[in-house]
């Protein structure tokens, strides 16, 4: 089980409650291509406990645009539908686990 897949008409419903890491990523975008995977296992290892997901920027620019994100990979993680941390570049999974479950706690 990855990353669940955020479009313009679902991305409010899946970050207004609780911990939701989002990763905006392209196809052709190589560091998103070591990003992804990281972001999938999260997935895997959080699941039940945080929302791990996604953005397509070709495919959702407007939400790109929207948390003025402009270079990829960008991560975003919200709590109860608040921004907390933008985080631009590729991440480790540890680091992003710790920051994940520190705001779960």
């Amino acid at each position: 089980m990855g990353a669940t897949s955020l479009t313009n008409q679902n991305f409010e419903s899946n970050i207004k409650a609780g911990v939701t890491l989002v990763d905006f990523w392209a196809p052709w975008c190589p560091p998103c291509q070591v990003q992804l995977p990281i972001v999938n296992e999260l997935a895997a290892d959080l699941a039940g406990q945080a929302t791990i997901a996604k953005v397509n920027v070709d495919e959702e620019n407007e939400l790109a645009s929207q948390f003025g994100v402009r270079s990829i990979p960008t991560l975003l993680l919200f709590k109860d539908g608040k921004l907390v941390e933008t985080m631009v570049g590729v991440n480790q999974k540890q680091a992003l686990k710790e920051k994940i479950l520190g705001l779960l706690n």
